[in-house]
C-alpha cells in the first residue's frame, strides 16, 4: 500500500466529507499509514466501516483521455436504461483518477465528467441519471465537476437519485441537477468542511526521537505534524475552511435555486438532513425508493411540461405510481380497427347491402374538461395546495398521452380538483370510444307501394292473360 501518497490525500489539506468517516478512516487506516497509534483529543470513533485506500492513478485535467478511452473501445462509459444514462457517484470522491466508475471503493472526479460528456454527446440518451451514494471526498476538483454537472442540465435533464447517502462532496454534486430524489432514510446535505491535523510530538518524545526541520519562509512547514498545532496556524487553517464553506454554500445555492440560498446553506451548519426533513429544508425535490423514481423520470422524458412543472411545484413528498404496462406517450395511436375483437371488426369492415359510401369527415378534438370555477370552500394550508397541484400536473400529463389536452396551469389556477379532472377525463375517452363506433350509413331504401292505377293495369293484364 503507497501509505505516502494516501497520507497526503487525508492530512492537512481540506476535505468534503461527513466527519464520522473521516474518524473511521484514522481508526483503521491511520495506524497502518503513519506506523504508529493513533489517538483522539475530543472525539471518539465506535468500530465501524473503513475506508478502502487504493493508489489513484492520475488523470489529466485537459486531455480528456477517459472518453477518448472508451470511444476507442467502442464501448458506452455509462449504463443506458430506457434513454437515460446512469452515472454511478458512490464511495469516496478523489481528484485526478484515471479510471471510470467506482473503484475499490472509490470514483473519480473525472471519471464522472467523462461519463456525463459522453452521455452529452450520445444522440440516443434523452436524460442522464446520476445514482449517488457518497459521504464525500476532497475538495479538489469537486467545484469544477459541480459547474460540469450544472452545465450539462442545460442540454439535458439531470436527475440525482440519492441511494442512501449524498454528503459533503456527494451532495455538492447532487445539488446541481435539476431534481433531487432520495428514499425515507437517504441522507444529503453535511454542507461543511474538514482538514485532518495529525500530531506526533508526544509519541515521538516517548521514543525519544526528535525531529527538526530546517526551512526557508515562515510558513512553509505550518501545521506539521512533529510539533503542536500552534494557535495561529489553526486559525489561519479555520478560516480557509470557512471560505470554502462559502463557495461550497454558493455552489449548492446556484444548483438548487430558489429552493436554497446561500444563507439557508449557511444557517444548515453542516447538518444532515434525512428524508421528509430534506425536502422541507430545501435540500431535495421528493422522497421516493430510487427505483421508482428513475422508472418515473424515464417516462416523463416524454413529456418534459409535465416534469418540468413537477419541479417546480415539488417541494413535499410525492407519491408516483407506475403501471406494469404503461402507453408510451410520443408513441402513435395503434389503428383503432385493430383493437377491436375479431366480431366488432367484421362487422365494422362489412356493410350492409344497402349502405351508402362512407363521406370522410375530420376527426373532432377532444373538448376541454368543462368544470364549474368553484372556489374551495375552505382555504387549505400551503403543503396541500402543493401536493394537489403535483397531483393535477400528473393527471394532465396523463391526459395528455390518452389524447386529451388540458391547460395545467390554467387547471391549477382555477384550483380543479384531481378527482374531478379524472372523472373528466374518462367521460371525453368514452365519448370519442362511442363516436368511433358510430357507423353513418344511409338507411336502406323501403320496397316502394305501387299506385292503385299501375295495380289495377297489373291486375287486368294478368287476367287477360288468362
Amino acid at each position: 500500500m503507497h501509505h505516502a501518497q494516501i497520507a497526503q490525500r487525508a492530512f492537512n489539506t481540506p476535505l468534503m466529507v461527513e466527519p464520522s468517516k473521516a474518524l473511521a478512516f484514522l481508526s483503521g487506516l491511520g495506524p497502518r499509514i503513519t506506523g504508529r497509534e493513533i489517538r483522539f483529543q475530543r472525539d471518539t470513533v465506535d468500530d465501524g466501516e473503513l475506508a478502502n485506500a487504493v493508489p489513484p492513478a492520475r488523470a489529466s485535467l485537459i486531455g480528456g483521455e477517459l472518453a477518448e478511452r472508451a470511444r476507442d473501445r467502442g464501448t458506452q462509459p455509462f449504463a443506458l436504461i430506457d434513454g437515460i444514462a446512469v452515472v454511478e457517484i458512490a464511495g469516496t470522491l478523489v481528484h485526478r483518477g484515471a479510471w471510470i466508475g467506482q473503484s475499490s471503493g472509490i470514483t473519480s472526479y473525472e471519471g464522472i465528467a467523462a461519463q456525463i460528456d459522453a452521455a452529452l454527446a450520445d444522440t440516443a440518451v434523452r436524460g442522464i441519471a446520476l445514482e449517488i451514494d457518497s459521504f464525500g471526498g476532497e475538495v479538489a476538483g469537486a467545484f469544477d465537476l459541480a459547474d460540469r454537472i450544472r452545465a450539462a442540465r442545460e442540454q439535458k435533464p439531470v436527475h440525482a437519485f440519492v441511494a442512501e447517502h449524498a454528503l459533503s462532496a456527494g451532495y455538492i454534486l447532487a445539488s446541481q441537477a435539476s431534481h433531487i430524489t432520495l428514499p425515507r432514510t437517504g441522507a444529503v446535505g453535511s454542507i461543511g468542511v474538514v482538514t485532518l491535523h495529525s500530531e506526533m510530538s508526544g509519541m515521538l518524545d516517548q521514543k525519544g526521537i526528535n525531529v527538526t526541520l530546517v526551512h526557508a519562509g515562515a510558513h512553509k512547514v505550518d501545521a506539521n505534524p512533529y510539533e503542536p498545532l500552534p494557535e495561529d496556524v489553526r486559525e489561519r487553517m479555520h478560516s480557509e475552511l470557512e471560505s470554502l464553506r462559502t463557495l461550497f454554500a454558493q455552489t449548492v445555492a446556484k444548483g438548487r435555486g430558489k429552493l436554497l440560498d446561500v444563507d439557508a446553506a449557511l444557517e444548515t451548519e453542516a447538518a444532515v438532513f434525512r428524508g421528509v426533513e430534506a425536502v422541507t429544508a430545501g435540500l431535495a425535490d421528493a422522497v421516493s425508493d430510487p427505483r421508482s423514481a428513475f422508472l418515473a423520470f424515464a417516462e416523463d422524458r416524454h413529456d418534459p411540461g409535465a416534469i418540468a412543472f413537477l419541479h417546480a411545484t415539488s417541494r413535499i413528498p410525492q407519491s408516483r405510481t407506475r403501471k406494469e404496462t404503461t402507453m408510451k406517450p410520443n408513441s402513435e395511436p395503434a389503428d383503432e380497427t385493430a383493437s377491436k375483437t375479431p366480431e366488432v371488426q367484421t362487422q365494422a369492415q362489412t356493410p350492409t347491402e344497402a349502405a351508402a359510401p362512407l363521406a370522410a369527415t375530420p376527426a373532432q378534438p377532444l373538448s376541454q374538461p368543462a368544470i364549474p370555477d368553484t372556489p374551495n370552500a375552505a382555504a387549505p394550508d400551503a403543503e396541500a395546495i402543493r401536493i394537489e397541484a403535483a397531483e393535477v400536473a400528473q393527471v394532465c400529463a396523463q391526459a395528455a398521452r390518452l389524447g386529451v389536452s388540458i391547460d395545467t396551469a390554467d387547471a391549477v389556477k382555477r384550483g380543479l380538483k384531481p378527482d374531478a379532472l379524472r372523472s373528466q377525463v374518462l367521460e371525453n375517452l368514452a365519448a370519442a370510444s362511442d363516436a368511433a363506433l358510430i357507423v353513418a350509413t344511409a338507411p336502406a331504401a323501403a320496397a316502394a307501394k305501387d299506385s292503385p292505377l299501375v295495380a289495377a293495369a297489373k291486375k287486368a293484364a294478368a287476367e287477360a292473360k288468362t
